[in-house]
């Protein structure tokens, strides 16, 4: 299955992107200091299964430019960049942490150009909600480049067994990036910008959802709550979340990648 790799021009900034498959598109959008790669873990099976995948690095992240501003306006900006060139006027969107809260925002800006959505580790609560471990990653990008911000991103009470394995994917991560100074400087802006304003804006939201939420209580950046109050707000959503010890779905790309196939195909998404 041939990937093709395409480019997208908008206001001096490139963004690089590709896409596998045929059929029904699904835009893949990643997490902040992620790249395209990290929404499905490079796996194929919704290509496979006869979609058209498409995902695309952020503005500052993996191989697109540095930008002057990283905030949720230019985000989904971005992202109409992205379906205007690639002349997609209504599309699944699946996206990861600051992707699912920069998908989210497109569709209730544009639920008529989107046929279902998919939340994953939605963090997103409505408002903005300062927390100063982005500034502390962000310095340790720029102090120490990789190595200092994989130490600094560890999460804290992380049991040592676990540790090294963690370390490696961060680091694997975060060796995408062809400037991690606008990485820094996407730390830093990304969680004081305002996807939305309010999670009662959701309830209006006539659009099928897919949230994938996780127990990781480690992960204190993407809260359960936020999941289940996402469920409980949305009019046509589902949650789905690991059993109690098990290892999140967002870490394990097929089984991910089955869970939303399985989901489009029950709203009829084709």
């Amino acid at each position: 299955m041939q990937t093709e790799t395409f480019q997208v021009q908008r206001n001096g900034l490139t963004l690089h992107g590709e896409a596998v498959g045929e059929g029904p598109p699904i835009v893949l959008l990643h997490g902040l200091s992620a790249a395209r790669r990290n929404v499905v873990q490079g796996s194929r099976h919704l290509a496979k299964r006869g979609y058209r995948l498409i995902a695309y690095d952020a503005r500052g992240h993996g191989a697109s430019s540095p930008a002057p501003a990283y905030g949720y306006p230019e985000l989904v900006g971005d992202l109409k960049a992205v379906l205007g060139q690639l002349q997609l006027e209504r599309v699944a969107l699946a996206g990861s942490s600051m992707g699912a809260a920069t998908a989210m925002a497109f569709a209730l800006e544009h639920p008529q150009r989107v046929s279902a959505l998919v939340q994953i580790t939605p963090a997103y609560s409505g408002r903005v909600s300062p927390d100063d471990r982005w500034e502390r990653m962000a310095s340790a990008l720029e102090r120490g480049g990789v190595e200092a911000f994989c130490e600094e991103a560890l999460p804290s009470g992380l049991p040592q067994r676990w540790r090294e394995v963690t370390r490696e994917g961060i680091r694997q991560r975060m060796e995408r990036h062809e400037h991690l100074d606008a990485v820094a400087q996407a730390l830093r802006e990304v969680p004081c910008s305002a996807a939305w304003s309010g999670l009662e804006r959701l309830s209006a939201l006539d659009v099928p959802v897919l949230i994938v939420a996780s127990r990781d209580e480690i992960d204190a950046m993407h809260p359960l709550a936020v999941a289940e109050e996402y469920e409980r707000r949305l009019p046509r959503a589902e949650l789905i979340v690991e059993e109690e010890g098990k290892s999140p779905l967002a870490w394990q790309g097929a089984r991910l990648s089955g869970a939303i196939g399985g989901f489009l195909e029950r709203v009829g998404y084709s």
